[in-house]
């Protein structure tokens, strides 16, 4: 496992979205931690490590599509895959 962990990457840009183009199922299936700004982060919906920044959802509030309303935040995006005992 620890090889098949040292080979993967996480892409550059990723979302937890099935719309968006960064989507991927494969990837999303790993358990995957966020460090935004040097703080674990759970309720990440997407990330941009190039441009730094992420999306997190804005509390209940949701668009007229009934889709969560999501806040961009700037600051050092640190993706990796968590490994479990």
């Amino acid at each position: 496992m620890t090889d098949q962990t040292a080979n993967d990457r996480l892409p550059d840009r990723l979302s937890t979205d099935p719309r968006s183009a960064y989507y991927n199922a494969e990837i999303l299936s790993r358990d995957i931690g966020i460090r935004f700004k040097g703080v674990e982060k759970t309720n990440v919906e997407e990330y941009c490590v190039s441009e730094g920044w992420i999306r997190v959802a804005a509390g209940s509030a949701k668009d007229r599509h009934g889709n969560p309303l999501t806040i961009k935040l700037n600051g050092t995006v640190e993706p990796y895959f968590r490994t479990g005992g």
